[in-house]
């Protein structure tokens, strides 16, 4: 509900709007001066003020100002008995929503009143929005108490206020982007845009014109101007991932950008200039690629002038529950699933798996699992046969006895014939009926 209060000190004029505006389905406040005015704003929620523009301890047009410097949510509507041009043009000025004259404009009063609630719900989604995006990419929200993992959050906010490059070494799958993106939202430059571009998804011929857009006509197919991701990155943060795969010839182009802030679009003969801020990443060793002759030295360089080096998930095994909890919350939301929990089971699968996929792939995993859990617990069946069979081999003698023994097999011909029964039993060489009835005796998922 939208809350108004009403700044009059004709108390027949004030108790008329309340009546009127409260029909609307509107909360309505009201006073008979500035003084306590300025009290109730500082105690309760307002969204909307109409003000009187001549008041016994002060001008509305001027307090107008006051309101917006320290309430600058709240939308200020000036009334008046005599209306004139400078004193709105000044309340204007002063950020109010609009000036009307009291009588001759009392048929635009409940329509202005909901022209001013569209802009306060829709000011107050933005916020919504800009809060559910600062609390998803801020540093607080990455997962992980590893000493390594720590020391890599820390470096990470030291160098996000600043605009030097940061190059984001590890493994593919260990949140390279997710750093990059706490970096930008914690910079100055914020309030612009972050843009992310893989080097190794496009052509050499591909990559430049994304990167650096093209004129109509460069080449075939570029029927008209095309801006690049640097240009739409001006003012904010450029994130190429998978530098190393930048071809020797865009290399000193991009090289070019990062000192003088110019670079040349494909097919175009004057330069443009671009603000931007370099994130780069790669899982390659770029020193192994300069003597290999493949990336250029000044560019390394330029562009490592803060490394921040993410280790893999297998070095950070005590972070495994925290980031599978916060998976399964995610995809259990996502599904309309009850999962509470992960069983110790699964939980002691998923600490002795290699992770060679870091946290991509136990974020594959937890998806997959919670789709194919049926209870409010995320046990050690939901999980790939590789997984089970992991846990399996490290256990005790138990693990060899010949049920644990059919049961991993049964569940590995399944995972291999993507669950049809029917194959499955052929190649078993065993009766459709004993297989369901397998299943059914080992709580078996597929």
């Amino acid at each position: 509900m939208i809350n108004i209060l009403i700044i009059d000190d004709e108390e027949k004029l004030r108790a008329l709007l309340k009546r009127i505006i409260s029909l609307e389905g509107y909360k309505v406040l009201d006073v008979t001066s500035i003084k306590a005015a300025r009290q109730l704003l500082t105690t309760h929620s307002i969204d909307i003020v109409m003000c009187d523009v001549k008041l016994s301890d002060g001008n509305g047009v001027d307090y107008t100002k006051e309101i917006k410097e320290k309430h600058p949510s709240v939308e200020v509507i000036l009334l008046t008995a005599y209306g004139n041009i400078p004193d709105g043009v000044q309340a204007i000025k002063n950020g109010a929503f609009d000036y009307i004259v009291k009588g001759d404009d009392n048929d635009k009063i409940i329509p202005l009143l909901s022209r001013a609630s569209d802009k306060v719900i829709l000011q107050q989604k933005i916020s919504r929005l800009e809060k559910q995006l600062g609390n998803q990419f801020s540093f607080d929200s990455i997962i992980g108490n590893s000493p390594a993992f720590q020391a890599a959050i820390q470096l990470a906010r030291k160098v996000a206020p600043t605009d030097t490059a940061v190059l984001l070494t590890g493994e593919t799958g260990t949140g390279k982007e997710v750093f990059a993106q706490a970096i930008h939202y914690h910079s100055n430059r914020s309030e612009y845009a972050f843009v992310a571009l893989n080097c190794s998804t496009f052509s050499k011929e591909l990559l430049e014109s994304e990167l650096f857009g093209h004129k109509a006509g460069s080449f075939t197919g570029a029927t008209k101007d095309k801006k690049g991701l640097i240009e739409e990155a001006k003012g904010g943060t450029l994130f190429l991932d998978e530098i190393g795969e930048l071809s020797m010839d865009l290399q000193p182009k991009l090289l070019r950008l990062l000192e003088s802030g110019t670079y040349m679009r494909v097919g175009d003969t004057k330069e443009s200039k671009s603000n931007v801020r370099l994130i780069a990443a790669t899982n390659r060793s770029l020193q192994n690629e300069i003597e290999g002759g493949r990336f250029r030295s000044d560019l390394y360089y330029r562009i490592a002038v803060f490394t921040i080096e993410l280790p893999p998930l297998r070095e950070r095994v005590k972070d495994i529950p925290n980031l599978a909890e916060h998976f399964l919350r995610v995809y259990a939301t996502k599904t309309s699933k009850i999962i509470k929990s992960i069983s110790r089971e699964a939980l002691e699968a998923l600490k002795q798996n290699e992770w060679k996929g870091n946290v991509r792939e136990l974020k594959n995993i937890i998806e997959r699992a919670v789709i194919l859990e049926d209870s409010n617990v995320l046990t050690l069946q939901s999980l790939p046969f590789e997984l089970q069979q992991n846990k399996a081999d490290s256990h005790n003698a138990a693990s060899f006895h010949l049920a644990s023994v059919e049961k991993l097999h049964i569940q590995k011909v399944l995972h291999h014939t993507n669950g049809n029964k029917a194959e499955a039993a052929r190649l078993m060489d065993i009766g459709l009926a004993t297989l369901y009835r397998k299943i059914e005796e080992y709580h078996l998922k597929h």
